[in-house]
């Protein structure tokens, strides 16, 4: 009886295995993928730039010893027209302000997929 038991584990164990197997290496992508299916896959399209603190002084150059000229609150919304080294040369949509900030505090956001 307990043999039965061991080989009917053994059996159910070995039929669940072959199609996780098998799956994992038909699903597998190629590893010369062209570009165009990478940027089409939203999973590695990059996000939307977020602010990660209340507040980021923008400034006339890119250095934190040049003149500020606004302030970048979360929550608005900005373009990032270029970048230079760790600053981001941006507009406030909000408040039509342009200028630099660090890159410490204004970075992409990440997309995750589940699937």
């Amino acid at each position: 009886m307990r043999s039965n038991r061991i080989a009917i584990s053994v059996a159910l164990l070995g039929a669940l295995a072959v199609p996780a197997l098998s799956a994992t290496t038909a699903t597998a992508a190629p590893a010369t993928a062209p570009n165009s299916a990478v940027a089409a896959d939203p999973c590695n399209r990059p996000g939307p730039w977020v602010i990660d603190t209340q507040a980021v002084n923008i400034r006339s150059k890119a250095s934190a010893s040049s003149t500020r000229v606004g302030i970048l609150y979360r929550g608005h919304k900005f373009t990032v027209h270029k970048t230079s080294g760790n600053w981001h040369y941006i507009t406030d949509n909000t408040t039509g302000v342009k200028g630099w900030v660090s890159g410490t505090y204004v970075f992409r956001s990440v997309h995750m997929c589940l699937n």
